[in-house]
C-alpha cells in the first residue's frame, strides 16, 4: 500500500509542477488559468488519493476525501470567476503579433 501511495503522490507532484511551469511560461491570464485548472485538479486528486491511501481507513481518510470533493466542486467555479473578472476588467486575450 505504501508503494501505491508513493506512486500516486509522485504522479500528483508531476502534474502540479507542470501547472507551475504553465503559470510561468504562458503569456496571459486566460491561457494560464486553462493550464492550471486542468493540471491542478488532476495533480491534487492524485496527491490526495495517495495521502488517503497512506493514512488508511479512518477519520483522516474521510477528511481527505471531503477536501477532495470540495476541490472538485470549487475549482471550476474559481477558474470561471477569475476569467470572468479578467474579461469584465477589459483584459484582452493575448495574440501573437505578426510582422
Amino acid at each position: 500500500m505504501n508503494i501505491l501511495s508513493i506512486i500516486f503522490i509522485v504522479a500528483g507532484l508531476f502534474f502540479l509542477i507542470v501547472a507551475a511551469i504553465g503559470v510561468i511560461r504562458l503569456p496571459d491570464v486566460f491561457s494560464r488559468s486553462h493550464a492550471v485548472s486542468l493540471t491542478d485538479s488532476l495533480g491534487a486528486f492524485l496527491m490526495l488519493v495517495g495521502i488517503a491511501l497512506h493514512e488508511g481507513l479512518g477519520k483522516n481518510m474521510l477528511k481527505i476525501l471531503v477536501v477532495l470533493a470540495l476541490l472538485y466542486i470549487l475549482n471550476p467555479g474559481i477558474t470561471h470567476a477569475t476569467i470572468r473578472a479578467a474579461l469584465r476588467s477589459g483584459l484582452k486575450p493575448w495574440k501573437k503579433e505578426t510582422p
